[in-house]
């Protein structure tokens, strides 16, 4: 079949797919995934609200079936799913969605657990008082109107908004390219950091932060974000906050305690909490907690059992923060759609400044109405008063005339709707038209005009109503109202040693590592295992056979200067001959380890290279954060460093490939973090062997080939000033030029 002549358009495939994708990603950004600046709401829950307003469900009615209101929405005014406005509604009602819960649900709509609501038929709902000041006066023109999409109904492009609800219940929502984020407030801080920009305009934000100083969360918690980075925050739009679970102490019989959560991040659901926790007590990765049990009522109550007493609670919570949801970071994201449709990422005072502009046109519009109301009324009145005046010729008019309408018109000089008004009268009102009523209420609705007038066209009047409307607001969404009162707090983060934390989550047990001549490591479980036991590859022996514990960090200074930092737990077990050292740390195969030892922060090391410079280097300095490593000592060429041991004493003893001793103060050698060093000893031929440190009063002693310790009590023969080339060693010192062998 041929199709109809027109209906075929030949268009390139990319034009086609880009015109229409536009216009897709149009409808998502302003229709469904940004919010309103002025009312905070998104299409479908503004028409939720505006469907039970016109199904009379005020706070103060009865309920109805939630399927009802469904119904109505998706009738009348949004063309979707009806589970998908179901769940729109449901989440107004979650009081641990919604800061201020825009619809008063009877019935079951979900938990904190995650668990979801009952069927729509199951479920009631009615508007709360929070709603209904998002409503408040729109039957009154405050606000602009459009033709449903049936054609049938009209329905308000935003709501008059007695609140700011954008930072009060917070929004999240995912455009094409682009997405929104922001968390709830406490709505009496916004009012009155509103109030106070309607008297300075241009207030910073630290100043209004004074009013608003951060999110204020429904399930409550504890912000621990610093405050230089949440105003950061509000002045960009963009950024976030840290939120950590309440918890406290308590104590147990026999000196246990544990740990009680009673509030729990915003937006985490507390089964899927409980289930991570427990899988991480499964997994081992978080050995510090030894039960995890929901003791939960109306109340959050999950309790923490900690393996041993004798850990410290707050390095205890510290590990759970790093490893759980009782501590999250919520995105701040403050990009809206303005009052012209268009999206954009505003501050924290643009966007209070957005919604007292709205108020302040619902205002205008608001007066101008009723303006129109009174006048009217005014037209009537004196419609009233001209047939109060002439009664009984009205009521001849009335019973003889055949079009009384234009007689009465004609007669009297009345006004279509003056005379419209008298014929609908009732014969029970003429009793009621008394000259003094109707000229009192003349009076009083001029008085009222002359007001509103004088209130539209004074901008201080308008600012002053609004600061009024504010404060009325605040009584009703307050403190002392039911739920006002600010449920998350703020604290600043005890610092706590990182090493202590990681430390305390890796279970405290006796290691050897094992690290071969070849470059295979391995950690073998317990201490003073025998050597001749340990099993190598072929042609392969011990290099460094160094005692830990599971907790310990190693530090490894090899040929090219650098210190790299392994973790005891985290390398390979002993089954097998190991890994390749290589594969933990970015070794060149050119350069070799030449010490191994357990990481003291408090101690120093005496750092040298073949060219005889050094220096003293502080431990701390030497961990390195990557499998890089961190150069501390520089070399080039064909020197490389072939001295690192701990300081010890306070004397240096040094010797050369030319078997030069020379000896001096440990304190004539510079302390520094990285470097070349300075000269220890000079020699005209060859380069430095070995060095040590040791105390004078005790004497210089070395290790001979046979492991016997010998000590030269004549050391000060050979004391003399640094880079100096020294004499020969002493008779008996080994003939590998060496202060003591390799420890296998």
């Amino acid at each position: 079949m041929k199709a109809p002549e027109g209906l075929i358009l030949d268009e390139p495939i990319d034009d086609a797919l880009s015109s229409r994708y536009l216009a897709y990603s149009l409808s998502t950004i302003t229709q469904r995934a940004l919010p309103d600046v002025r009312d905070g709401l998104k299409p479908v829950h503004r028409r939720i609200l505006f469907a039970m307003r016109e199904l009379k469900l005020d706070p103060q009615s009865g309920f109805k079936k939630c399927a009802r209101v469904v119904g109505d929405v998706i009738g009348r005014f949004h063309p979707h799913g009806d589970q998908a406005v179901y769940d729109a509604l449901v989440r107004l009602a979650q009081n641990f969605a919604q800061r201020y819960p825009l619809v008063d649900g009877q019935g079951n709509f979900g938990n904190v657990d995650g668990d979801s609501a009952a069927a729509m038929r199951y479920t009631e709902s009615r508007l709360t008082i929070a709603a209904r000041l998002l409503l408040e006066g729109i039957a009154e023109d405050t606000v602009d109107f459009r033709t449903t999409y049936s054609g049938e109904d009209d329905e308000p492009v935003v709501l008059p908004a007695g609140y700011p609800n954008l930072l009060a219940n917070g929004a999240n929502g995912i455009a094409v390219g682009m997405a929104t984020s922001i968390p709830p407030h406490n709505a009496a801080e916004l009012l009155d950091a509103a109030n106070h920009l309607i008297k300075h305009p241009k207030a910073s934000i630290d100043t209004l932060m004074k009013y608003v100083p951060g999110p204020d969360f429904p399930t409550g918690g504890i912000i621990v974000e610093p405050k230089e980075a949440m105003a950061e925050s509000y002045a960009t739009g963009r950024g976030g906050f840290r939120l950590r679970s309440r918890w406290e102490i308590e104590d147990l019989p026999r000196g246990q305690w544990q740990i009680v959560i009673t509030e729990i991040p915003y937006q985490v659901q507390k089964a899927k909490l409980i289930e991570k926790l427990a899988a991480l007590i499964e997994t081992k990765k978080l050995p510090l907690l030894g039960d995890v049990r929901d003791e939960s009522a109306e109340d959050v109550r999950v309790v923490l059992e900690p393996r041993s007493r004798t850990i410290d609670p707050q390095v205890f919570m510290e590990s759970l923060f790093a490893l759980s949801d009782l501590e999250v970071r919520i995105p701040l994201n403050l990009n809206v759609l303005g009052a012209d449709g268009t999206p954009g990422v505003l501050s924290l005072r643009e966007t209070l400044q957005a919604w007292l502009d709205h108020r302040r046109e619902v205002l205008q519009r608001r007066t101008s109405a009723r303006l129109g109301k009174i006048a009217n009324r005014l037209e009537v009145l004196s419609g009233y008063i001209i047939a109060f005046l002439n009664l009984d010729e009205v009521i001849r008019i009335i019973r003889e005339e055949d079009h009384p309408k234009a007689a009465l018109i004609a007669a009297f000089k009345l006004s279509e709707i003056q005379a419209e008004a008298i014929l609908n009268m009732r014969l029970r009102s003429l009793r009621k038209l008394e000259e003094i009523e109707l000229r009192q209420e003349d009076d009083a609705l001029r008085a009222e005009q002359a007001n509103l007038d004088a209130l539209l066209a004074d901008e201080s009047q308008q600012w002053s109503a609004i600061s009024g409307q504010i404060k009325d607001a605040k009584a009703q969404l307050g403190p002392k109202s039911a739920g006002g009162a600010r449920r998350s707090d703020f604290a600043d983060i005890v610092p706590q040693d990182r090493s202590a934390v990681l430390e305390a989550m890796v279970v405290k047990e006796p290691l050897t590592i094992v690290l071969s001549e070849k470059g295979w490591i391995r950690a073998l479980k317990g201490h003073g295992m025998d050597l001749a036991d340990i099993r190598f590859k072929e042609d392969d022996s011990a290099a460094f056979v160094v005692p830990v514990q599971s907790t310990d960090k190693l530090v490894l200074f090899a040929s090219n200067g650098k210190a790299y930092t392994l973790l005891c737990d985290k390398l390979p077990g002993g089954r097998g001959h190991g890994d390749p050292i290589r594969l933990a740390i970015d070794l060149d195969e050119s350069h070799t380890p030449i010490a191994l030892f357990v990481h003291d922060p408090a101690a120093k090391l005496l750092v040298a290279a073949t060219s005889g410079h050094g220096f003293v280097v502080q431990e701390d300095a030497m961990i390195a954060l990557t499998k890089g490593g961190k150069q501390v000592l520089n070399v080039s060429g064909a020197i490389e460093a072939i001295v690192c041991t701990r300081m010890a004493g306070d004397h240096v003893a040094v010797i050369g490939e030319n078997r030069k001793m020379l000896c001096y103060p440990a304190a004539e050698i510079n302390q520094m973090a990285r470097g070349k060093g300075v000269k220890l000893q000079s020699y005209k031929g060859g380069g430095l062997a070995d060095a040590m440190t040791f105390n004078g009063e005790d004497g210089l002693s070395w290790t001979d080939a046979g492991g016997r310790s010998m000590t030269c009590k004549d050391w000060r023969d050979w004391l003399g000033k640094r880079a100096q080339a020294g004499r020969m060693a002493p008779r008996g010192f080994p003939r590998s030029g060496l202060f003591s062998p390799k420890k296998h």
